[in-house]
């Protein structure tokens, strides 16, 4: 009787681990930063987003309004981008948000870590080709976490989207 009992309180452990496996061969590992930071972060200021339809900027932001979040344009050249008003810094933005998703050069991005420290924001996200190790280095102590050198559709995308970009 003794084996009868044992035998049945053993399944339950290697489903768990079947899980975890399926997960991690998806390239979904259980506690990837980028996957919450998406999942948390639904109210995005893109700074540098263009209206102009050809730039990287506008089709990366259009692909995230998309998807559900709510972008608020940062950009002094610009009135209103995909519909919404845009605000010419991050100072001049009445309505709380989650991440700073950053298109503009490399140069610009330490100005821009210490207006998000001042607002309380929760993550800084430099698209692909910007890395600033130094600003990155002041954000995280401040709390803050930072994507650096990604694209935020095509990671998106990767984790959120059954057939891929």
């Amino acid at each position: 009787m003794a084996s009868t009992h044992s035998h049945h309180s053993v399944p339950a452990r290697p489903a768990v681990w079947r899980r975890e496996r399926r997960l991690e061969q998806r390239g979904r590992p259980m506690t990837d930063p980028i996957t919450s930071i998406l999942e948390k972060c639904k109210t995005l200021a893109v700074v540098g987003l263009s209206s102009k339809p050809s730039r990287p900027s506008c089709g990366v932001a259009a692909y995230m309004q998309r998807h559900g979040y709510h972008i608020i344009p940062v950009n002094p050249n610009e009135t209103s981008v995909l519909g919404e008003r845009s605000y010419p810094s991050l100072e001049g933005i009445p309505e709380p948000f989650d991440a700073v998703v950053i298109f503009r050069q490399p140069q610009h991005v330490p100005a821009l870590v210490e207006s998000a420290i001042a607002r309380g924001v929760r993550v800084i996200w430099m698209q692909e080709g910007i890395t600033h190790e130094k600003a990155a280095e002041r954000a995280r102590s401040a709390g803050l976490e930072v994507v650096q050198d990604r694209c935020i559709l095509k990671e998106h995308a990767k984790r959120f989207l059954s057939e891929g970009i």
